[in-house]
């Protein structure tokens, strides 16, 4: 696999239309669908974690929670095929707990599910024209039970459960509402259907047997049993001031309590296509959710309305109306009235009430806002912040600001922060926008509208167009990496503009399909355009014209991008393929592998790439790109990705889709090699104002201030009429209090002397009932000591009783014993007799056992299949019976705590009386327990006093030891301290030497490098004297070997001619000997072609000569440029290995200083023997001190002489070589310079180191 790994760090974006979009995990989290995952959102931390959907899915279509909120079910559609997935939330992260994809009936998608009370059944619904429901035992796989719910292909919305019973269950759809009883292993329907047949878009059910529907007309209908049992209708009016208000204007009989119980949320599409029909000013219900005061249901576009219980009457009214608010940044005021709320949840507490709208928006409002609002409609506000509702068809980021900038068609344009995951800027505008791109300072963006192209600024709170051009559709904008330019394109055609002057530079024709994809090189030098006509061009900007071109008519491009050195380009389209394209040709087609690439971007350090699909996935490759399929897959979007892009430190990555969701990766590299860029200016916090609205804002300050200190004027004027005020009444009270408490000093005396008398008489009422509280006791006395004595003799003679009852059956037990012997020695012996017939038998049981087991694997099958519908028919017949066992059971208990009562009465007296004699007795006991335990202490503290009187004096022992050797150390210090400074003393002459050694070795180096460069132009010079030396030589040669033949030709010609004067005196044979001679040495012929011959040569000689010192030039011309890149590169590794030698150095130092201080430590703990420093004498501190240096110091003398000596034989080898090439004739050292004696320099050095 792909070193490159992407992972996923924030999602702006819903999908509203999967069924059941939005619920709560717990208080502060919400999951709800995003992409190709569920994304588990905390409201009040901000942050996300994410549950993927399932591979090669092709997007979600239904979740359901189980009422545990422990298990959430995902329907899918993998690979063209159904599935359910079922994860397990409580473990971090989630994992898959069970996948159901495997079913032995038709099914093309899984609609809507529901999980059962205990979470152990999961109920969903087909959709047409199967339209089956399925009843699972989920966790075994098993199919409990199947039916068909419609046979004319009507839409079904929902199924639920009872939220107390298994086996009842709700579906409802257009034209049906079923209630189906799950028994005997099939689902039965229990209603019957009666009226006009309504299109049920909604339901929850309120309580055991209770079930609020919403149909598409505005109606709400309370059904018990499946009988109805109150109804009431939703109408739109238009009151005076153009606002809607939703009445409820008719009522019948209405209902009990409503229990909290989430409504899942049905297909929108479904709905609105089965409600075409309806009325359009009847307010559609597309949801219904329970709690604890009554329900909520959505009432037409952007409303919701509240129905609480009346506490008086047992119906339900309309309680608060909640709507959807106007976005201050729409151009549409009539926004709200073109969104349907979806779906809604309450919290767990009921303290937040959240909504879903068919614009993929998320609404939230606290409960207790609803309460205070009650004259007015409450509204929602938005729980995150706006999101896009439509494709988003353009993406931008900038170098200087943490921005992403989208534009969709949804005519929006909004800016996100990636670090603070939030929404910096929104606006709204009349048309559609194509495409966006932001300049690297993030100050300004150019984006491609339906009628023009805008230039805007970006301020701090507002979008401004400040330049406008008339390029319509635009499909693609950029700006250059540098800021100083942008790109636009109108059809086939590119136009370049300046961001300076705002003028068109030049325009880039040559396509002939529409243009898909442009993108700049590094240095803006070029772009490179891909279209639908399947070319790709390299535009040169400074003439306007292309430079390199590849068309391929079969594919049309989606998308290009360059490499970050501008030699490769990379290109994806619709023949399913990537391709490298450079100087005009392709070099390799890589393989999609069955999927369409609609997206592709490469990483600034030209390591990582990342690729969109047509199914919405992420491939994560790395560059170069393998020829296997070697990359990470990651699922996305529920869509075609629409752009990805890279930020500049390529540390994000960032996807759009078709499903109008923004996803932010964090992407690194597992090799890491130089993917993190640190950033050496962090982000600007600069943004633009316009003086026009510091201006108004100046003024508005001023008018705020003025009006502050008129209100500060009032109030104190107000105050002081209130001061005056309340003094005077202060006055009015403290008169009041005054009389009042002369008034009460009189009724207090009055009441102390009657409470005197009160004294009086009481204190002798109670000597009277003193008095009579002892006759009384004294009496009570005797008579119960009696009663005392009476038990007391009852309590004996049932004790002989019991005594002789033991006795009794202690003698049965013996004879039972006695038979019990005698009875085992006769079955003992009957049952070994019978043994041996017994074994007979069980070899022919054996063989019928075996044909039993085949019978009884048959049967089991069928058995299991019966006992699941017979537990269920015994857990109703049980529970009738518990039913009725418990009302018997409270009968007699009735009965019998009347009798318990009697006895117990009884059994009290009895007890209370041994009671208090065992008590008498036990406090006995305990007194003279406690006078035990109390001497035993004594004895206990007398020892501890002893003991630690002992441990005293060996601690003043220990004390004493310690103080002597606590002086011992501190000479043992001093001493040490002392020897530490002279040690000091001699390192810093060292270090001066071995500092001075180095910048020898450093000049010696050098001189090496001349050396080297030396050698390297003698060995040249010496090459080239060679070369010229061969080639006289060889001509040498060839001059010889001519003057040969020409001294032989002559010697002939000589004889010849001295033949030929014997004819002198006859002058016609003369003249025939001449002629012969003539003929035989000089010919015609011959003069020519010599002639000619020597021409020719010396043209050939010269040509070759030419081209000969043509290539020597070039030779040498190489030889200094590799002479130069081996001095660079040898300074270079000499550089480095300097700076080793440093490091080496200065952690030797360290690690000497960690040494000496361990050692150190170790001498003052007495952990290991040290040896007592002896006295320094004068006359020889250098040897002494290097004596007791420490052994980290001669280590680095070591190394360091190591190093010299090495170098030293290198030096010496480097002369040998020198000499050697000297004793070469013609070779001699440039300007006479020659190195310096090795002999002395090593002396220097054995004295230095020395």
């Amino acid at each position: 696999m792909s070193a490159v790994v992407a992972q996923t760090l924030h999602v702006f974006g819903l999908r509203s239309h999967v069924a059941n979009n939005i619920f709560y995990f717990d208080e502060q989290i919400i999951i709800f669908p995003s992409g190709n995952h569920c994304v588990k959102y905390n409201v009040d931390q901000k942050w996300q974690k994410f549950i993927p959907g399932s591979e090669k899915s092709q997007g979600m279509l239904a979740l359901s929670i189980s009422p545990n909120r422990r298990y959430l079910a995902i329907s899918e559609t993998v690979q063209e095929k159904p599935a359910i997935t079922i994860y397990e939330l409580s473990s971090i992260p989630c994992r898959k707990r069970k996948v159901l994809n495997n079913f032995d009936f038709q099914v093309q998608k899984f609609i809507s599910m529901a999980f059962s009370p205990d979470s152990k059944y999961l109920l969903a619904q087909t959709s047409p024209p199967e339209s089956n429901l399925v009843y699972w035992l989920w966790e075994k796989q098993k199919v409990m039970a199947i039916v068909r719910i419609d046979t004319q292909n009507n839409p079904v919305y929902q199924v639920s459960f009872s939220p107390q019973d298994n086996t009842q269950v709700c579906v409802t759809g257009n034209g049906m509402f079923k209630l189906l009883r799950f028994a005997e292993g099939t689902l039965k329907q229990t209603n019957f259907q009666r009226g006009e047949p309504q299109n049920y878009l909604a339901h929850t059910w309120v309580a055991d047997d209770k079930i609020v529907v919403g149909t598409d007309t505005g109606k709400l209908f309370l059904f018990e049993s499946g009988d109805q049992r109150w109804e009431t209708s939703i109408m739109v009016k238009e009151p005076t001031d153009g606002s809607k208000s939703l009445d409820v204007i008719q009522e019948s009989e209405s209902l009990i309590e409503f229990p909290p119980v989430s409504s899942p949320l049905p297909s929108y599409e479904q709905m609105v296509a089965a409600s075409s029909h309806s009325q359009m000013s009847m307010p559609q219900v597309f949801a219904i959710a329970a709690y604890s005061k009554g329900f909520a249901c959505s009432a037409g576009p952007g409303r919701v309305l509240l129905f609480e219980k009346m506490e008086e009457k047992d119906f339900y009214r309309e309680s608060r109306e909640i709507r959807i608010p106007v976005d201050p940044q729409s151009n549409d005021p009539s926004q709200p009235d073109k969104q349907d709320v979806l779906c809604l949840c309450f919290s767990p507490s009921e303290e937040t009430l959240v909504a879903s709208t068919s614009k993929n928006q998320l609404y939230s409002i606290t409960m207790s806002l609803t309460e205070i609002s009650k004259g007015e409609p409450a509204h929602f506000e938005y729980l995150m912040y706006p999101l896009h509702s439509a494709p988003i068809t353009g993406l931008a980021t900038c170098i200087r600001k943490p921005l992403i900038a989208t534009c969709s068609l949804d005519r929006s344009i909004r800016l996100w922060n990636y670090e603070t995951n939030t929404l910096e800027l929104f606006k709204e505008y009349q048309e559609e926008a194509y495409s966006i791109s932001l300049h690297p300072s993030g100050h300004f963006i150019v984006v491609g509208f339906a009628d023009k192209l805008r230039l805007m600024n970006l301020l701090i709170d507002d979008i401004r167009s400040f330049k406008e051009y008339s390029v319509r559709g635009c499909g693609e904008c950029s700006f250059s990496n540098g800021g100083h330019l942008f790109a636009a394109v109108n059809g086939n055609v590119i136009h370049v503009y300046t961001a300076t002057s705002l003028e068109n530079i030049s325009s880039l024709k040559g396509h002939t399909g529409k243009i898909r994809s442009i993108v700049w090189n590094a240095d803006d030098s070029k772009l490179i355009s891909g279209g639908t006509d399947g070319a790709v061009y390299e535009w040169n900007l400074s003439t306007g014209k292309r430079e390199t071109e590849c068309v391929l008519k079969s594919c049309s491009y989606n998308c290009v991008t360059v490499s970050p050195d501008a030699k490769i380009i990379f290109a994806v389209g619709s023949d399913h393929t990537l391709k490298e394209i450079a100087d005009s040709l392709i070099l390799r087609e890589i393989s999609a592998f069955d999927v369409t690439y609609t997206a592709i971007v490469i990483s600034h350090s030209g390591r990582m790439m990342f690729v969109g699909t047509s199914v919405g996935t992420i491939r994560a490759m790395k560059y170069p790109l393998p020829l296997q399929k070697e990359f990470n897959e990651y699922q996305a979007h529920a869509g075609p990705i629409t752009k990805m892009l890279l930020t500049f430190d390529d540390q994000f990555l960032l996807t759009a889709a078709e499903d109008g969701c923004l996803f932010t990766w964090k992407v690194f590299d597992k090799d890491g090699r130089g993917i993190k860029r640190e950033r050496e200016v962090g982000f600007a916090e600069e943004v633009l104002v316009t003086k026009t609205d510091m201006e108004e804002k100046a003024q508005v300050m001023l008018e705020l201030k003025t009006r502050v200190e008129e209100l500060k004027m009032e109030n104190e004027y107000q105050l002081r009429l209130k001061d005056m005020n309340y003094s005077e009444k202060i006055k009015e009270l403290t008169d009041k209090f005054i009389q009042e408490m002369e008034s009460l000093k009189t009724k207090n005396q009055v009441l102390r002397t009657e409470k005197e008398k009160q004294d009086v008489y009481h204190h002798e009422h109670i000597e009277d009932l003193l008095d009579k509280q002892s006759r009384e006791l004294q009496d009570m006395e005797c008579c119960n000591n009696q009663k005392l004595l009476l038990e007391y003799e009852k309590y004996q003679e049932l004790q002989l009783k019991s005594q002789r009852m033991q006795e009794e059956y202690e003698k049965q037990l013996r004879d039972n014993e006695e038979t019990k012997s005698q009875a085992l020695e006769e079955l003992t012996e009957f049952y070994e007799a019978k043994l041996q017939e017994k074994t007979t038998l069980l070899e022919e049981a054996q063989e019928d056992v075996r044909q039993q087991l085949r019978e009884f694997e048959e049967t089991k099958k069928q058995i299991e299949e019966d006992e699941d519908r017979e537990i269920q028919d015994i857990k109703t017949k049980y529970e009738k019976k518990l039913r009725d066992e418990k009302e018997s059971n409270l009968r007699l208990k009735g009965e019998t705590g009347i009798m318990r009562k009697k006895f117990s009465s009884l059994q009290k007296e009895i007890e209370e009386r041994t009671n208090d004699i065992e008590t008498l007795k036990g406090e006995q006991m305990k007194l003279q327990g406690v006078i035990k335990s109390l001497e035993k202490d004594i004895q206990g503290l007398k020892r501890e006093i002893q003991e630690r009187d002992e441990t005293i004096q060996d601690k003043e022992k220990r004390i004493y030891d310690l103080k002597k050797k606590n002086q011992e150390l501190g000479k043992f210090k001093f001493v040490l301290d002392y020897k530490i400074k002279e040690l000091k003393k001699q390192i810093e002459p060292r270090e001066n030497e071995i500092r001075v050694m180095k910048e020898q070795i450093q000049e010696m180096e050098a001189e090496l490098e001349n050396f080297h460069k030396q050698n390297t132009q003698l060995e040249l010079n010496i090459t080239e004297l060679w070369q010229k030396l061969r080639a006289t030589d060889q001509e040498m040669r060839r001059e010889r070997q001519k003057e040969r033949d020409l001294e032989a030709l002559v010697k002939r010609f000589k004889t010849d001619l001295h033949n030929c004067v014997a004819y002198i005196q006859e002058p016609r044979l003369l003249k025939e000997k001449v002629r012969g001679l003539f003929e035989k040495y000089v010919q015609r012929a011959d003069m020519v072609e010599i002639a000619g011959l020597n021409t020719d040569l010396q043209q050939e000689y010269a040509r070759q000569r030419e081209h000969l010192e043509r290539n020597l030039a070039t030779l040498k011309k190489k030889v200094v440029k590799e002479g130069e890149l081996h001095r660079t590169d040898y300074i270079r590794i000499m550089q480095e290995n300097v700076s080793l030698i440093k490091e080496i150095n200065e952690l030797r130092r360290e690690l000497k200083f960690t040494r000496s201080q361990v050692y150190d430590l170790e001498a003052a703990l007495k952990l290991t023997k040290k040896v007592r420093p002896q006295e320094v004498s004068e006359t020889e501190p250098s040897r002494d001190m290097l004596s007791t240096a420490p052994a980290a110091r001669l280590n680095e003398q070591e190394e360091t002489g190591r190093i010299i000596e090495m170098q030293r034989l290198e030096i010496q080898r480097l002369r040998d070589q020198i000499q050697e090439q000297e004793q070469v004739t013609g070779f001699h050292t440039l300007a006479g310079v020659r190195l310096p004696s090795l002999s002395n320099s090593e002396v220097d050095l054995e004295v230095k180191t020395n």
